[in-house]
C-alpha cells in the first residue's frame, strides 16, 4: 500500500480541491490515498508523454476533467460496485480502466492494448500506484477474445476507443459473460450509429439495454453511454480475424458473408446480362443476313 505521508508534497503542489469537486459531482468522495494515486498517475503520465505519444491533453485541469472524471462518468449510469471482473479494451493510456480501479479497488481489471509501449507504461503505473489484481496485456481484441482465459469471463467490458459501435461490439461483446454488460463511451449525435449497430449486436449475442447522456462535471462536454447486455453466447466465429471488424463492420445491412454473396450475385447478374446482350447481337446479325 502507498503510505499517505509519501504523497504530502503532491497534495500541496496541485489543486486537490478541483480533483475532489469533480468527483463529488459524480457522487464520489475520494480518500486521501486515492487523491495521491490520481496525482501520481497524472505526474507519471505527463512525464512519460514527453518521450512517447500517450495523450494530447496534459494540463492538470483538463486531465482531471477530460480523462479522470470522464473515466468515472460511467458510474453515473451503472453501479460499478456490481462488477467484479472488468476488461478495458483499447485502453490507450489507461482510460477508463486505471481511474476505475483507483476508485473501485475491489475490481479485478485487465487493460488490453495493441501497442506494446503503452502496455509497458501501464504496467509501470500499476506498480507505481501499487494496484493489486490489475494487469496490462499486449495484443489485439480479435485474438484475445478467442482465448479461453478471456472469452466470456468478464462481468463488465468498458471502452473509450474511437471506433463505430458495430466494430467495438465485435471487439468487446465476446469478452463478457451472459448477463454481463458492455459500456461504450461515446460523444453525442450517435442515433444513426446506434441504429446501424443493432443487428450486429444481436448477431454477437447482445442487446442494447439503454443509452444515457450526461454533461461531464465542470464542463459543457456532452457524453453518451451505450449499455449493451449479453443475452446469449457469442458465436464461435466472432470476432473475425484481425483487421476485419474495422475493415468490414457488421451492420444492420450486412451480415458476415453477405458481402461475398452479394458480389457473387452481382457477378452472376453481369454474366446473364452479357449473355442476353450476346444473344440479341447474334439475333440481329441473323436478321441482317
Amino acid at each position: 500500500m502507498i503510505k499517505i505521508s509519501a504523497g504530502e508534497d503532491l497534495l500541496k503542489r496541485y489543486d486537490v480541491q478541483l480533483l475532489e469537486k469533480r468527483f463529488l459531482e459524480l457522487g464520489i468522495k475520494l480518500t486521501e490515498l486515492q487523491k495521491i494515486q490520481f496525482l501520481q498517475y497524472y505526474e507519471y503520465l505527463v512525464e512519460k508523454n514527453k518521450v512517447m505519444n500517450l495523450t494530447a491533453i496534459t494540463e492538470y485541469e483538463e486531465v482531471v476533467e477530460k480523462h479522470f472524471a470522464d473515466s468515472l462518468a460511467a458510474s453515473a449510469v451503472y453501479d460499478i460496485n456490481k462488477a467484479h471482473k472488468v476488461i478495458d479494451v483499447g485502453t490507450g493510456a489507461g482510460f477508463p480502466g486505471i481511474p476505475l480501479k483507483i476508485v473501485y479497488p475491489h475490481l479485478h481489471i485487465v487493460l488490453l492494448d495493441s501497442l506494446n509501449k503503452r502496455v509497458q507504461f501501464l504496467n509501470e503505473v500499476i506498480q507505481l500506484l501499487q494496484l493489486t489484481d490489475a494487469q496490462a496485456v499486449h495484443g489485439r481484441a480479435e485474438d484475445y477474445a478467442k482465448k479461453e482465459l478471456y472469452r466470456e469471463q468478464f462481468d463488465l467490458c468498458v471502452s473509450r476507443a474511437v471506433a463505430n459501435l458495430s466494430t467495438l461490439s465485435e471487439y468487446c461483446i465476446p469478452f463478457i459473460k451472459i448477463d454481463g454488460l458492455f459500456i461504450s463511451y461515446k460523444s453525442t449525435k450517435i442515433d444513426k450509429e446506434v441504429e446501424d449497430a443493432k443487428e450486429a449486436i444481436a448477431v454477437l449475442g447482445g442487446k442494447i439495454k439503454e443509452k444515457k447522456e450526461l454533461i461531464l462535471p465542470g464542463s459543457d462536454i456532452p457524453r453518451s453511454f451505450i449499455l449493451i447486455k449479453k443475452e446469449r453466447p457469442t458465436p464461435a466465429k466472432f470476432p473475425r480475424k484481425a483487421g476485419m471488424p474495422s475493415k468490414e463492420p457488421l451492420s444492420e445491412k450486412t451480415r458476415p458473408g453477405e458481402k461475398k454473396e452479394k458480389k457473387r450475385e452481382n457477378k452472376q447478374d453481369h454474366k446473364q446480362e452479357n449473355k442476353k446482350k450476346y444473344n440479341r447481337e447474334n439475333k440481329w446479325q441473323t436478321i441482317k443476313k
